[in-house]
């Protein structure tokens, strides 16, 4: 086996190996070739190539996202990081593990012209949880040369013992770094940021290793909430008689169905879900908007909570924000080990451990329910409301709203379901899905400019069929995504075609003017079905109701490509059908 010359790249690709990090994704480039020959000369990874690195980015993201472990991206010096930027954010606030590896000169070397050079250091101190400077060993030599030294220290035996002392600190340095950046990731669920200077020549190989670098170990915490803190809880949850549970973004299987099970058996208790939660029970209220937009000052004062208990990730509904905002419950209590967003502004409590953990303790010692109407008084409301939904979809032409209502009626069971931002996810929370199928959203910055890299990822990261549902702005602004040699064959991609950015038309705003239209709804006349052609998709089209049910008859059966169907909607009609769903549902 053949491994890199330089010891920097030995350490980073024996450490990442050590830390059972499989998944490189590798932009090519000059600057990065040390590790890039350490990752593909090892059989132990598995490496992808992947040109544009805002989709490489992305598209590990995507994989990380599905087997909750961290990936690393490779890169070159330059601009080529900065272009990780977005992911790396979306990392950031949906908690993803990612290791940005990214390749750079010697510090002698920075800022004095040379091309592909930028200030890489702490480049995304703002949305990242470590960061690991490396020093290469040119460092070592360019420190040892200096011109102040006593003379007794400028002999040539002098001078090259402490050159070779200080290779070694900047080796056992290196070493703690990257140990340290790596353990975060696996730790703390985020990503971070390893950069490295390399010096030429960069391509050299041998056939020995030069470092045996140390492995730190994880210093795990423990999760335990204090006693005192459970019993708080129990004395304001045993008198409270109107308690929320609200359930933001959560990976599926999270959480034990048997406490979900429990919540739902106490009538003060409602349990709000969004798709994204990825947890089900008939009891529960998955249709947040469909429940609460059309209610008036009363009803919002009927609904307001004692407690609001939350878990998980952000919440896609602005107007559950709206309502909580407005009418704050006494406490608010958030679970999670790590973070917690006072996102109403009345956060009380964070509980450090995990809902599992929480309610595998809390629970048992609930003893009686409280005497309460709150969950009953909003269960008929939740009847009412399906009963409007679906008179209502009786009597509306093809729009947005009907063609989401019959894709995500035809999704086949126990497949791995992406959603694009913006409308997508949004009408998404408007519809009962499936509860075999996982959901999946990049909801941490709530991008469109990723999503379609991150649902190949996903594919890529999993054995189930991956549906990726998208916008027509989101797919072409992220269309490079399709530049990809892994994608399977049993990927679909749906585009909703409205000729540009439909969410626009639900804002306020001059919806009719030149204006509006250019710099706001961005209008088009783009299709995908070039795309499809140069990226080896099969291609298909509908503009009604009929053509749609037809052509998502064979969509989903297997196929030796990937496929395409973009869905042609009325521009201009379907805001007004989805705000008038609002008044009709009241």
């Amino acid at each position: 086996m053949q491994y890199p010359k330089i010891p920097l790249a030995q350490t980073i690709v024996l450490l990442c190996k050590a830390k059972n990090i499989q998944h490189i994704v590798i932009s090519p480039g000059s600057r990065n070739a040390p590790v890039t020959i350490g990752f593909t000369h090892d059989d132990y990874f598995t490496c992808y190539s992947i040109v544009d690195e805002r989709c490489a980015a992305f598209f590990a993201l995507g994989i990380a996202q599905q087997i909750q472990k961290p990936v690393a991206v490779v890169c070159s010096s330059g601009s080529a990081l900065l272009n990780y930027y977005p992911a790396i954010a979306e990392a950031y606030y949906s908690h993803i593990p990612l290791v940005v590896l990214s390749a750079d000169r010697p510090k002698h070397l920075i800022g004095i012209g040379d091309g592909q050079t930028i200030n890489q250091t702490d480049v995304y101190k703002n949305h990242i949880i470590y960061t690991a400077n490396l020093s290469s060993q040119m460092d070592a030599e360019f420190k040892n040369r200096d011109e102040d030294e006593p003379a007794i220290l400028k002999t040539l035996e002098n001078k090259l013992e402490r050159f070779l002392g200080r290779k070694q600190e900047l080796q056992q340095e290196n070493e703690t770094e990257i140990n340290k950046a790596l353990n975060k990731a696996l730790s703390k669920r985020g990503p971070v940021h390893i950069n490295m200077p390399f010096h030429e020549p960069l391509y050299e190989l041998t056939d020995s290793l030069s470092v045996n670098p140390k492995i730190i170990d994880i210093n795990k915490r423990a999760s335990k909430v204090d006693d005192f803190i459970y019993n708080e809880c129990l004395d304001a949850w045993n008198s409270a008689t109107k308690k929320m549970v609200l359930v933001g973004v959560n990976p599926p299987n999270e959480i034990e169905q048997k406490w979900l099970d429990e919540l739902v058996k106490d009538n003060s208790v409602i349990v709000f879900t969004e798709t994204t939660s990825n947890i089900h029970n008939p009891g529960f209220f998955n249709s947040i908007d469909t429940m609460i937009a059309p209610l008036e000052d009363d009803d919002f004062k009927a609904l307001q909570p004692d407690i609001l208990l939350t878990f998980g990730g952000l919440v896609v509904s602005k107007k559950i924000k709206a309502f909580l905002r407005s009418y704050q419950p006494k406490q608010h209590w958030h679970i999670d080990r790590d973070y917690a967003n006072d996102t109403f502004f009345c956060l009380e409590k964070h509980i450090e451990t995990t809902p599992n953990n929480f309610f595998e303790t809390f629970l048992p010692q609930i003893t009686h329910f409280v005497k309460s109407d709150y969950k009953a008084t909003w269960e008929q409301v939740r009847l009412y409301r399906k009963e409007k939904h679906s008179a209502y979809l009786n009597e509306i032409p093809f729009s947005d709203f009907q063609m989401f209502e019959t894709v995500f009626k035809s999704l086949p069971n126990n497949l791995v379901l992406q959603l694009g931002n913006s409308s997508t996810i949004r009408y998404a929370q408007l519809f009962d899905i499936h509860k075999s199928i996982n959901v999946f959203c990049n909801r941490g910055t709530s991008g469109i400019d990723g999503s379609t890299s991150t649902a190949i990822g996903c594919a890529v990261g999993q054995e189930k069929q991956t549906v990726f549902i998208t916008g027509d702005l989101s797919f072409f602004y992220d269309s490079n995504a399709l530049w990809n040699n892994y994608i399977p064959n049993n990927f679909r991609l749906i585009i909703v075609n409205n000729q540009g950015g439909g969410i626009f038309r639900i804002l306020p705003g001059n919806k009719d003017s030149e204006n509006f239209e250019n710099f706001f709804e961005t209008t088009h006349n783009f299709t995908a079905k070039q795309l499809a052609a140069m990226y080896g998709f099969q291609y298909g089209t509908a503009a009604n109701a009929t053509q749609l049910k037809n052509k998502l008859k064979d969509f989903y059966k297997e196929s030796d490509q990937p496929k395409i169907l973009e869905i042609f909607t009325p521009r201009t009609e379907n805001d007004d059908v989805l705000l008038n769903y609002f008044k009709f549902i009241k």
